[in-house]
């Protein structure tokens, strides 16, 4: 299958989780500091991408097709966002979207076990106001950081609605946008998403969101630490060329079905 390459109405989504430094290990790849966060995008802007969140980008797509963008988003809502990631887009006059799951804030990230305390906490309810009030669009990234695919129906429903209350209601704002934790979903967990007051979402994906994409499953690029400003630049004009995310799509249902198995069998939660 050919590589679809950036055209009207293709927009790399770009997916960054912590702004700091890990020396090592299987979380290196999801925190990028903030100089080279910097680095990466001022190479965007340099070369013409307007940055902005998702909510924003779909809209603007929707206006003018031909629009050049990048869209940003960070998952899980790191305080080290509001320290360093937030003052790096102001610099740039760049914006974003930060998916927030409502049950952790304030805390350590436990989906991530023996990891939880590598990236620090996440925001506050007061801090994610603070990071709303300068203009970051506040997603929804559930109730409970955990996948909603393998989950029953009534609980996956009563989540995917209750997290998106209490952002409104704390934040007093809408919310549009969804991040499935993990970035698992099927057709049932894309409904709910929808009916609960959601028109986009994305997934991970690691390829470039084009014209047709179901806008309640956006794919997205995922800048590393290994990434310069260059390297960045050559992603998003092409896509992910790696093989490994079509392998990955292809492989979804028997995984879907392990995990099934191992909650309702086991009680235990497989990423």
């Amino acid at each position: 299958m050919a590589q679809v390459r950036q055209g009207p109405g293709t927009v790399p989504v770009l997916m960054y989780h912590s702004v700091s430094r890990v020396a090592a290990g299987p979380l290196r790849s999801l925190a990028v500091p903030a100089d080279l966060l910097r680095e990466q995008l001022a190479a965007l802007v340099a070369a013409g991408y307007r940055l902005v969140g998702l909510s924003e980008a779909v809209d603007l797509l929707a206006q003018d097709p031909g629009t050049r963008l990048a869209a940003l988003t960070f998952d899980d809502g790191y305080l080290d966002f509001l320290r360093y990631g937030l003052p790096t887009l102001a610099d740039l006059g760049a914006t974003a979207t930060l998916y927030a799951p409502v049950s952790h804030l304030g805390q350590p990230a436990v989906w991530l076990g023996a990891g939880a305390g590598a990236f620090g906490p996440l925001l506050t309810w007061p801090q994610l106001d603070e990071v709303a009030q300068a203009g970051i669009e506040i997603g929804n990234h559930g109730l409970v950081h955990h996948p909603l695919d393998v989950l029953r129906v009534a609980q996956r429903d009563r989540e995917i609605a209750e997290s998106r209350d209490r952002l409104v209601q704390a934040l007093g704002r809408p919310v549009r946008s969804f991040c499935y934790p993990h970035g698992y979903h099927v057709r049932g967990v894309r409904m709910t998403v929808r009916r609960t007051g959601h028109d986009n979402a994305c997934e991970i994906g690691y390829r470039l969101f084009r014209p047709g994409d179901d806008p309640l499953a956006i794919p997205r690029l995922q800048p590393t630490p290994d990434h310069t400003g260059a390297d960045l630049l050559r992603l998003v004009e092409g896509g992910d060329p790696r093989l490994l995310p079509r392998v990955k799509r292809a492989a979804r249902p028997g995984w879907r079905a392990t995990r099934r198995v191992a909650l309702d069998v086991f009680g235990k939660r497989l990423t």
